[in-house]
């Protein structure tokens, strides 16, 4: 199914996704686990360097890359950057709160910010709303900023050109209507019809 092309900057509110639900809003306060072939971690400018087959979780979040950059402010908050392997791309999952949706994305480059609560996919970006397990919404870009916090996303078709595998730095997305819940008002029932007098006197 071709997607319909749409202007080269895009600023849409997940709001045309449903209102109701958001980003799972307890993850923002669940510790960051990782793993990795390998670790370097500097304590003066707390900052970690994991790299090989790197999974990250917090919470409902999931960013899988090939290296990931993870440091911590004088508050506390965490920011995480993770970079695909050569001819790959890093992955993000996040589930929506209240609903059986998660959001998807991937791309080149995927940033975290914890203290903002977004995050942002570089280079052959791409965004995905499934319902379940079944594939609702889907966007492609440049670059695609999602505020967990707000649920609000920027799709900039702009930062794609000269990336391979998008055409002339467009944008594009398929979205789908959030299917009916009201049910179809019942058919009449059918009239039966019974024999009657012949006109002019009784049946014989």
């Amino acid at each position: 199914m071709k997607l319909p092309w749409l202007s080269p900057f895009l600023f849409v509110s997940l709001l045309l996704w449903g209102a109701g639900a958001s980003a799972e809003k307890a993850d923002r306060d669940k510790p960051m686990n990782v793993e990795s072939d390998a670790l370097r971690y500097d304590d003066v400018k707390q900052v970690s360097v994991f790299s090989g087959r790197v999974v990250l979780t917090k919470g409902t979040i999931v960013i899988r890359g090939a290296v990931l950059t993870v440091r911590q402010d004088a508050d506390g908050a965490q920011h995480a950057v993770v970079t695909a392997e050569a001819g790959k791309l890093a992955f993000f999952r996040q589930k929506r709160e209240g609903v059986d949706e998660f959001i998807e994305g991937e791309g080149e480059v995927i940033e975290y910010d914890g203290r903002a609560e977004t995050v942002k996919l570089l280079k052959q970006s791409q965004l995905r709303r499934y319902r379940g397990a079944t594939l609702s919404d889907e966007m492609t870009g440049g670059l695609i900023v999602y505020n967990n916090a707000t649920d609000v996303f920027t799709i900039d078709g702009g930062a794609a050109r000269g990336s391979p595998g998008v055409s002339g730095g467009r944008v594009r997305a398929m979205l789908t209507p959030k299917g009916r819940t009201d049910a179809p008002a019942p058919s009449p029932p059918t009239p039966v019809l019974k024999a009657s007098p012949a006109l002019g006197g009784d049946l014989k």
